[in-house]
């Protein structure tokens, strides 16, 4: 493609829904100044009948309705880009995929963009994702109507990643997930609130007193809340950077977690 932005390339059934909350905050003024781009394809474009009819029955037999793989083949056809799946690769949002986590969202934002094929009923025909070599991403252990939502998750945890996107930078160092361990508690004035302090050592101004109080608290808050992501981390080499903790093991971490950052916007 001529323009060098990371996009996020959706092929869905509702693309009257997008950006949604992707235009809005940090991530839509991103969008707004060419930093990433989306685009929508709608599936029912490439029917081929007069109903624009893109499913059918499932084969044996069951509830709900599949995908055509015909008609799925011509939209990923139609959003080919051309580059190596290493830069772009094509995915299909679904509860029997790998599960999606920050390690994930990292190796997507140093690509050059993403397909996302977002189904709607009971499933997709399992041809289309053989034959077009489709990746199957979960974004946790649920079920959802549809793979639209979750396509906006998976966005903005990648998107938010890029060079510019979130303005400081250092935003990025201390979140969850970013040591392979959930970020430590934040607070901020009112220095005393509902009889509530703000612990002393954070008013010392005694960084390395502060440092070691952080990381103690991200692994007590680890250990205590995700003993999955505890086990990677504390089964890391200890010559090892804890930099690199978040990848171990592909940990499946959630990105849409309730212990993500807090507003960007802060």
């Amino acid at each position: 493609m001529a323009d060098p932005s990371w996009t996020a390339r959706v092929i869905t059934l509702l693309p009257e829904i997008y950006p949604g909350a992707l235009g809005h905050s940090l991530i839509g003024r991103a969008l707004a100044d060419g930093l990433w781009q989306l685009e929508t394809l709608g599936l029912r474009d490439f029917a081929t009948d007069r109903h624009r009819t893109v499913d059918d029955t499932p084969a044996g037999g069951g509830a709900g309705m599949v995908l055509r793989p015909d008609i799925a083949a011509r939209a990923l056809d139609a959003a080919e880009s051309g580059l190596p799946r290493e830069r772009w690769p094509v995915i299909a949002l679904s509860p029997r995929g790998r599960r999606f986590d920050q390690a994930m969202a990292r190796r997507l934002a140093e690509g050059a963009g993403v397909t996302l094929l977002c189904g709607r009923f009971e499933g997709i025909d399992e041809r289309i994702l053989d034959a077009r070599a489709v990746e199957e991403v979960s974004i946790g252990d649920y079920v959802l109507t549809g793979g639209d939502l979750a396509a906006m998750v998976l966005i903005e945890a990648s998107v938010r990643l890029i060079g510019r996107v979130l303005g400081n930078p250092d935003s990025l160092c201390e979140e969850s997930f970013s040591h392979g361990l959930l970020e430590h508690p934040q607070y901020t004035r009112p220095t005393a609130w509902e009889g509530l302090a703000i612990p002393e050592v954070l008013l010392s101004g005694h960084h390395g007193r502060i440092a070691a109080w952080r990381r103690e608290q991200a692994e007590r808050l680890t250990k205590e809340r995700r003993p999955d992501l505890w086990r990677a981390y504390a089964g890391a080499p200890a010559d090892e950077d804890p930099e690199g903790a978040a990848e171990l093991s592909d940990a499946h971490t959630i990105a849409a977690t309730g212990e993500n950052k807090k507003d960007d916007d802060r």
